[in-house]
């Protein structure tokens, strides 16, 4: 994976081949960001990564500005990856925590302007996600939920559903207020 834009753009970075995990493709990334750019001032963004696995999209809104980044996942071993990463490449901005994704939602009321969430696919419960975080008020007035998911999930019966993204078989369900 690379990080495609910002202080650190075209940095490679190489995760361990033991993380469980799945990183966002960077064509679908790059399209993602495409929009994000278009439709946000990334350096005023305060962000939440849920299920961040490498740190992959927290690393780009990191070099890209964002003013804060806040990682949630729960395996020790991403969390670590993140944090010395994070550290390598100096960015002040991004936290992470060895939290469950679920737990984190229920308990938290800090909200943000951009919330990412990349669970596995397989994942039963990725439909909660979107409620959890609009019943806790978790999203900014005129912030983005972004979910991604697969061919398989279908999200758009949420009340706050508005657009579907598809790069190659990475899908992003889009959510406002």
């Amino acid at each position: 994976m690379r990080i495609i834009n910002g202080i650190h753009k075209g940095k490679s970075i190489i995760a361990p081949k033991d993380l469980p995990v799945r990183p966002t493709t960077d064509f679908a990334k790059e399209g993602l960001f495409n929009i994000l750019s278009n439709e946000f001032d990334i350096d005023n963004l305060e962000v939440l990564d849920l299920f961040s696995g490498t740190g992959n999209i927290a690393f780009e809104f990191a070099s890209r500005g964002a003013k804060k980044v806040l990682c949630i996942d729960a395996n020790y071993h991403c969390v670590s990856f993140i944090k010395k990463t994070s550290s390598t490449l100096n960015f002040k901005q991004l936290s992470v925590f060895k939290n469950d994704v679920f737990k984190y939602l229920k308990q938290y009321t800090q909200s943000f302007d951009l919330i990412f969430a990349d669970p596995p696919y397989d994942l039963k419960e990725i439909p909660v996600i979107p409620q959890l975080i609009f019943d806790n008020k978790l999203l900014n007035k005129d912030g983005w939920l972004i979910v991604e998911h697969d061919k398989r999930t279908d999200l758009s019966d949420h009340s706050n559903f508005v657009v579907q993204r598809k790069y190659g078989n990475v899908h992003f369900s889009i959510f406002q207020h």
